[in-house]
């Protein structure tokens, strides 16, 4: 036994030795120290023959020091090995190409590919070693011998990805449409890949290319997968008018099937595009026989009408509890109708009704916390904080770890911020900032720098507390009253922390008032109080999308530009510099 762990402890250790230098060697090569990496490879490649990347590395250490002779002594030495290698011609060929023999090499890259007529096992490493070596044209060469030869090996993935390396997106995409012709369920794989080349621009160069590809092999062979890859195409777009075409057009071939129809119009409806939005769900009212289905319909419909501000909504919902019910099963759409009369209609007490009503009507304890929260919400709405706090928390208890309790907490934080209790608001918010919901955490981490950064210390006032106060006023969508509270926030404490807050939120809801140019002007102020604010990405971001909205396109630039320059570390960089880039004419 104590032999045996032995042999173990000596076994262990020369592994961590020859990990440490490898480490070490790889670390040499990356630095262009070729000789020190050299003597490392070559230990490494006495203990482990073997091993191909050892091999390689050293073949490149000697070709990077012109040592063009050791080079080929080694590959030689494993010729003489195994000659039907047909991977180790193509080192060859390329230690000569290194030389600048080409004719040479070119004699040695056509024996390799010779070889996989022979073995096509071969055709992937050769195909590979080519492709590593930047010698396109041979790898695709050798990934079609290798099909030719075993029509059961499937490399068009491998040949599309080498001719997306080449630039030569019509292949790459030809050959991305032959693999899911060929098999449908590399569907998901190919939408993976190619959503690296397509932008939400529909004049994209490579989005029109890659739709003419599509209905090019659409119309010489039927399938419905061409829909799905069409459909697929118009969301990244957000041609979601379009994408509903094709999903009518699958549907057409599969009666069974609404969930491509009503992820659509969810899609649409989060995009704010209602007027598709609600043909999804008019067409799903109109083909189910689902009650589920025709009750999530209806909550979609009703959701766009509020947003669109449309009349009657009230006269709506009782219209739906009149045909459907007041139930479990209706149970979204109750909590819908408390919370518009809550926060639209001012209608505080008549919502409270509405969700006692319907709280016996749970299905699971999930449905019963859904309709607490809102209670709670309601509760909060009319100043009923500890109320509210004490409902919140029974939640959070009975759901531990959900994700619904984790909204319950981050409503504990927010409900003790609004009534000024700062320290406690800041304990369930440090719990939230590694929320599982990302939202959840975003939200968290947002209050909790708010709190920080401007909570009161030896008693001097810091205006958080009106600064709560005007986001209350929000919540309650008493947005006029909230307005004046930020603008006194501005004038009382000028030059503290809080004064780029106050007139960061004063945009926002000027925003959600319509009101952009007394936005634009908030936000202009927010960058022009301190260059180095915190906020100042956010306000270029919003000026920018206004400006966008009002087609200023000059000065939408402009503010896109601020950030790219200015804030690289910015949330707001990767879509700020492709935004720009669009408005600016690029062919991204």
């Amino acid at each position: 036994m104590k032999k045996f762990l032995l042999i173990i402890l000596l076994f262990f250790c020369q592994f961590v030795f020859s990990q440490n230098e490898f480490l070490l060697a790889e670390n040499y090569y990356r630095q262009n120290e070729f000789e020190k990496a050299t003597q490392l490879y070559k230990i490494l490649y006495q203990k482990s023959p073997y091993n191909t990347s050892y091999l390689t590395r050293l073949l490149s250490c000697y070709q990077e020091t012109k040592n063009f002779s050791e080079a080929e002594k080694l590959i030689t030495s494993q010729l003489a090995k195994n000659n039907k290698l047909a991977h180790l011609y193509v080192y060859l060929g390329y230690n000569y190409e290194c030389q600048q023999q080409e004719q040479t090499a070119k004699t040695y890259y056509k024996k390799a590919i010779s070889l996989i007529k022979e073995n096509p096992g071969m055709g992937y490493i050769v195909g590979t070693t080519f492709k590593n070596y930047n010698l396109l044209d041979n790898a695709i060469q050798a990934y079609k011998i290798t099909m030719e030869v075993n029509p059961k090996a499937n490399t068009l993935f491998l040949i599309a990805q080498v001719y997306g390396e080449k630039g030569d997106f019509v292949s790459m995409f030809e050959s991305f449409i032959d693999m899911v012709d060929k098999d449908d369920r590399y569907l998901e794989m190919v939408q993976r890949y190619t959503s690296k080349y397509i932008t939400d621009d529909s004049q994209d160069s490579l989005n029109l290319l890659f739709k003419k590809t599509l209905l090019k092999k659409s119309a010489s062979n039927p399938k419905a997968v061409w829909n799905l890859l069409l459909s697929w195409l118009f969301i990244q777009q957000k041609d979601f008018d379009k994408a509903f075409i094709q999903e009518k057009a699958l549907y057409a071939r599969n009666q069974q099937d609404l969930s491509g129809i009503t992820n659509l119009g969810e899609m649409a409806f989060d995009n704010n595009d209602y007027e598709t939005a609600k043909k999804c769900f008019d067409f799903v009212l109109k083909q189910t026989t689902t009650l589920d289905q025709k009750i999530n319909a209806h909550y979609y419909i009703i959701r766009i009408a509020i947003n669109n501000e449309e009349p009657d909504i009230a006269q709506k919902f009782e219209a739906l509890f009149e045909k459907y019910g007041k139930n479990g099963t209706t149970i979204p759409l109750q909590v819908m109708y408390a919370d518009y009369l809550t926060f639209n209609k001012n209608n505080p007490e008549k919502a409270k009704e509405v969700l006692e009503q319907a709280i016996p009507f749970s299905k699971s304890k999930f449905d019963k916390a859904r309709l607490e929260i809102k209670l709670a919400d309601v509760m909060v709405f009319t100043g009923n904080f500890n109320k509210a706090l004490i409902t919140y928390s029974l939640v959070q208890t009975a759901l531990k770890n959900n994700s619904l309790a984790q909204e319950a907490r981050f409503k504990v934080a927010q409900t003790s911020y609004f009534k000024g209790d700062f320290d406690w608001a800041k304990t369930q918010l440090k719990i939230l900032k590694s929320a599982a919901s990302q939202l959840i955490a975003n939200d968290a981490v947002a209050l909790f720098l708010t709190i920080s950064n401007n909570q009161p210390t030896d008693s001097l006032p810091t205006g958080l507390k009106q600064y709560a106060k005007a986001d209350l006023l929000a919540y309650q969508n008493k947005n006029t009253e909230a307005l004046a509270v930020l603008q006194n926030i501005v004038t009382d404490f000028k030059g503290q922390p809080i004064e780029d807050e106050a007139l960061f939120k004063e945009g926002k809801l000027l925003v959600k008032l319509k009101k952009f140019d007394q936005a634009i002007a908030a936000f202009s102020k927010v960058v022009a109080i301190d260059k180095e604010g915190i906020l100042n990405d956010d306000a270029y971001y919003e000026m920018a999308q206004l400006y966008s909205e009002t087609n200023d396109f000059e000065k939408a630039k402009e503010c896109y530009q601020k950030i790219i320059f200015n804030y690289p570390s910015s949330i707001y960089l990767v879509d700020a510099r492709k935004k720009y880039r669009k408005l600016r004419g690029d062919n991204i």
